[in-house]
């Protein structure tokens, strides 16, 4: 019943992931049929042929996607320097959720266990606000409780809270 959509289309170093035919079929196929799409930034300017520097570019860039796609849009901001903070466009309110920086180099992940936890949620039958809230929340627990495997960028701990609020839908 909740379609919820990564784009997963540009790195947050601005690297192309798809080919352009990929972006056509996710603009034209699956994003129409999306509840909400998460786009980080880079994703966010693709799709709405803007340029995002501000916050104020971040509202007006989910707004022109919500209109040309017809769905709710939470723009990820994780990608600046100093702060974690995420923009939800539902049906022409914004909402700002404020995230804490966690340094860690183990960030394997968070755009796709973000989008699955909203997911999760909306299954569970929170309302999207909520839905975003709760999935910030897992994606932060599972940043700070790291597992530090390997070389390079790591994974989350996805099972850092199995017997905690998460687990039990609350």
């Amino acid at each position: 019943e909740h379609i919820v959509l990564d784009p997963v289309m540009v790195a947050t170093s601005g690297a192309r992931l798809i080919e352009e035919k990929a972006v056509e079929t996710l603009t034209h196929l699956l994003i129409p049929l999306s509840e909400v799409i998460t786009p980080n930034i880079p994703e966010a300017e693709v799709l709405s042929g803007l340029a995002i520097t501000t916050e104020a570019d971040m509202r007006e860039a989910a707004a022109s996607i919500a209109k040309t796609f017809g769905c709710s849009v939470l723009v990820k901001g994780g990608h600046s320097h100093n702060d974690a903070n995420d923009l939800l466009y539902e049906r022409g309110t914004v909402t700002w959720f404020q995230g804490r920086r966690i340094d860690t180099h183990n960030t394997h992940g968070t755009g796709c266990t973000l989008s699955s936890a909203i997911a999760a949620n909306l299954a569970k039958g929170f309302g999207l606000q909520e839905s975003v809230g709760r999935a910030k929340e897992y994606v932060s627990g599972a940043l700070a409780a790291m597992l530090d495997l390997g070389r390079g960028s790591g994974p989350m701990n996805h099972a850092f809270d199995l017997q905690g609020r998460f687990a039990e839908g609350m």
